[in-house]
């Protein structure tokens, strides 16, 4: 076996850049002097590599800080639209992406339907979508960042299966990154959400451990243990939608039966208040119109209490609460995210989950665990699979 051989120089230089651009992204607005004690190199070394940056528009000088003394120091930055990042969320019904500037700010956002498009059709509406975005880019693109529904190997951008999009095997990854010639990063749409709401959901310090659940169409957990996102030994970890929580319960698309999505995702509770309407004959039952009713319209009719809907919407928060008592008990992490469009129906829907996660949860665990509403709908997705990129390709921490 042949050991490491002594960095070259090109590799030392790449990796100071990395230590000072991380400092300044972190801790800015930052002094020279204070790069220096946070990263160990030399003076000498950190004026140079800010000096490279200063002169790619990486990083700007932003005024003086307090002196100590002597001549107050001149305080650097980072200049957030210097890159972006193509952001996409490949949902199910809709592909949505957006330019994404280096602090998390969406600069741009296009949506194009999928209108039942999968296999080939749904590759290239993603190739669509990018083309789009690349035209608006207003700023050089760093890569591109992909969550998509399904299991996703991170490490080499494969698809191994996405359900709805009859993708199997996709390598996602490598096909845009050869098209547009930019790095690409692709995880589970979950996983991403998760990522986003540790990089940018909070206001205060962040903490080490998070549990994002992504609740629409379909129903999934993104971890994040000690800063990094959690996958899993065969990158499903989190795939909470397919649990059984209904014996004998109604098929799931997964090919199993009562699994959480069949009882708790949007879809499943826009089927439940039809039937429910029509049982009851409540006003929600006329606005079917003779089609499938629409989780739209169930939303709507809940704001106008209907009892179908609030009664579909209470039992879902129900299944959602069993399904996250499990999560405090196997994990123990202090923060709970609920995030996507279901989250919209709100105090009543979560204070009914919070009961149920509590009455099924261990007593003194679940009274720690917060679980809270994301506020960064609609674009978590987006901002996750750009965050993933970012600290992949700039060198960045998530953690602090």
């Amino acid at each position: 076996m042949r050991l490491p051989g002594k960095a070259t120089h090109r590799q030392t230089r790449e990796h100071n850049h990395r230590l000072v651009l991380r400092a300044v992204y972190e801790f800015g607005p930052i002094s020279r002097a204070e790069v220096a004690r946070s990263t160990g190199l030399t003076r000498t070394t950190v004026s140079d590599v800010v000096t490279d940056l200063l002169d790619d528009g990486m990083v700007e000088e932003v005024g003086r800080g307090p002196s100590s003394g002597g001549k107050a120091p001149i305080l650097l930055s980072i200049v957030g639209d210097a890159r972006q990042v193509i952001g996409l969320d490949l949902g199910e019904a809709v592909f949505s992406g957006a330019l994404v500037n280096l602090h998390g700010e969406v600069r741009r956002v296009v949506e194009l339907p999928v209108d039942g498009r999968n296999g080939d059709d749904a590759l290239a509406l993603v190739y669509r979508l990018v083309d789009e975005l690349l035209e608006d880019a207003s700023a050089s693109p760093l890569g591109i960042g992909v969550g998509t529904p399904g299991l996703v190997d991170a490490r080499t951008g494969t698809i191994l299966w996405a359900v709805n999009l009859d993708w199997q095997n996709l390598p996602l990854g490598g096909l845009l990154s050869e098209r547009y010639g930019l790095p690409t990063n692709v995880a589970n749409d979950s996983q991403a959400a998760a990522l986003a709401e540790y990089t940018f959901g909070g206001d205060g310090p962040r903490q080490a451990n998070l549990i994002t659940i992504k609740i629409g169409r379909g129903v999934g957990a993104g971890l994040v243990l000690n800063g990094t996102v959690f996958q899993g030994d065969g990158f499903g970890a989190g795939e909470i939608g397919h649990v059984t929580v209904v014996d004998d319960g109604a098929a799931c698309r997964c090919g199993g039966f009562g699994c959480l999505e069949t009882v708790a995702s949007s879809r499943a509770i826009a089927a439940r208040a039809a039937a429910l309407a029509t049982e009851l004959g409540t006003p929600l039952a006329d606005r079917a119109g003779g089609e499938d009713l629409t989780f739209e319209a169930v939303l709507d009719a809940y704001r106008a209490g209907d009892p179908a809907a609030r009664t579909a919407a209470l039992e879902a928060a129900r299944y959602l609460g069993q399904a996250v008592a499990g999560l405090i008990g196997a994990l123990n992490i202090a923060r709970i995210v609920l995030d996507g469009p279901v989250t919209a129906f709100g105090d009543e829907w979560l204070a009914a989950l919070r009961d149920e996660a509590g009455r099924r949860s261990f007593g003194l665990l679940g009274r720690d665990t917060e679980i809270v509403v994301g506020r960064l709908s609609p674009n978590v997705v987006v901002l996750g699979a750009s965050a993933l990129l970012i600290t992949s390709e700039l060198g960045l921490s998530l953690s602090r």
